[in-house]
């Protein structure tokens, strides 16, 4: 169809202009020139330069989790639940091999600049959500609560944004600390995923 061809033209020439000049300086505008579209082809086809890139990360990224964690869904339908660390290392392991490249760096930035400020963004794959996360955390971890089994993954996510969301680098900013090996990283989220469950389940803090 026109519209998939359209949109797929805008989506690769964002994601070009983005590995080209980085975010910040790219224009909805310049997105629209470059794919040779009318000015206004993005906010007719996204909505938002944000609504734009939402899309650009879900097409690059929904793949890297959806087909093992839908086989560990099936697992799960069958009787068979996953355990922490299989569910951390099918999370982390992707976004680490992502990040060697400089495609993926710039992704990676780019979710965890628009996810870490808390934006409300127009996700439809159903592994930019929380729910099937939560799913399978409880799954593994049924004596968490659902609220807490979120509040746990909400924490682990943006860890490992903040861990693999830096653009152009293998070292991060703050003293230029070399990136930690996928093991180190699997092993401290599986950690707090593991955790005994809480005994504040945050109703204190909604009551003050």
């Amino acid at each position: 169809m026109a519209t998939d061809s359209t949109r797929a033209a805008l989506l690769d020439a964002a994601e070009r202009l983005f590995i080209e000049k980085g975010y910040e300086q790219v224009s909805v505008r310049a997105v629209n020139a470059a794919a040779g579209m009318n000015p206004a082809a993005v906010n007719y086809h996204f909505g938002t330069k944000q609504d734009l890139v939402a899309a650009l990360l879900e097409r690059r990224l929904g793949p890297l989790w959806a087909e093992p964690l839908v086989a560990m869904e099936q697992r799960l339908a069958e009787g068979h639940p996953p355990c922490v660390e299989e569910l951390v290392d099918l999370l982390v392991r992707p976004l680490d091999e992502l990040t060697r490249r400089p495609r993926g760096r710039m992704l990676m930035h780019l979710l965890a600049r628009l996810v870490l400020r808390r934006r409300e963004l127009l996700f439809d794959a159903r592994w930019f959500g929380p729910a099937p996360w939560t799913e399978l955390l409880g799954a593994a971890r049924p004596e968490l609560s659902p609220a807490e089994a979120t509040h746990r993954l909400r924490i682990a996510f943006d860890l490992l944004l903040q861990v693999y969301g830096e653009p152009q680098s293998d070292d991060a900013e703050l003293g230029r600390i070399p990136r930690p090996p996928v093991g180190a990283v699997t092993a401290f989220v599986a950690g707090g995923l593991n955790a005994a469950p809480s005994t504040d389940d945050g109703a204190g803090a909604e009551r003050s």
